[in-house]
């Protein structure tokens, strides 16, 4: 089963992380690029589809045809936590190395947007001291890493969830119990 995690968490860590480093670099540049979120999102549901190879990959090869909901849950949560890890590396060596003032175009960003889109001067207001807080809390490291974990690991657990429903497989009881 270890096998089966690390190669298929390295595939979507590896896909997730280009896709993601691609975007940013894309949005970083263009920070009026519209649905970068839809885009971020979709490319960590087009990683995690290697959740359901991993599973269907262990239950078809080395679990003779047949796997639990369980089991297939933990396979794919642990696919998850892999791609999620590489994901979060490669985020903070893109931050802290290629984009440090990541936040400050962030924080002008939306609320350019939210003005754009007609927000009054309170809820600007209001904003304002929410993004200062996030930006705030960003300063260090180890909030960082966690943000980013909430960012990609849910999908990653939602994704499992549904694999496990979906390939499930248990043996057939092949013994009748008859009665006299």
């Amino acid at each position: 089963m270890k096998k089966n995690v690390l190669v298929f968490g390295l595939i979507a860590g590896v896909i997730v992380s280009v896709l993601m480093v691609l975007s940013m670099m894309r949005c970083y540049n263009d920070p009026n690029l519209e649905h970068s979120m839809l885009i971020g999102y979709a490319s960590m549901v087009l990683a995690f589809s290697f959740i359901f190879v991993g599973i269907k990959n262990y239950r078809d090869k080395y679990n003779d045809g047949l796997i639990t909901f369980g089991k297939a849950f933990k396979i794919g949560a642990l696919i998850s936590l892999v791609a999620s890890t590489i994901y979060v590396v490669v985020w903070l060596v893109d931050y802290y190395v290629f984009m440090p003032d990541f936040m400050d175009k962030y924080v002008a960003q939306v609320l350019r947007e939210a003005k754009a889109d007609g927000a009054s001067a309170a809820e600007l207001a209001k904003m304002t001291k929410e993004l200062a807080s996030n930006k705030e809390m960003y300063k260090n490291p180890v909030m960082v890493i966690l943000f980013t974990y909430m960012e990609i690991l849910p999908v990653g657990i939602l994704i499992s969830l549904a694999a496990a429903l979906i390939l499930r497989k248990k043996p057939i009881d092949t013994v009748k119990t008859l009665v006299v």
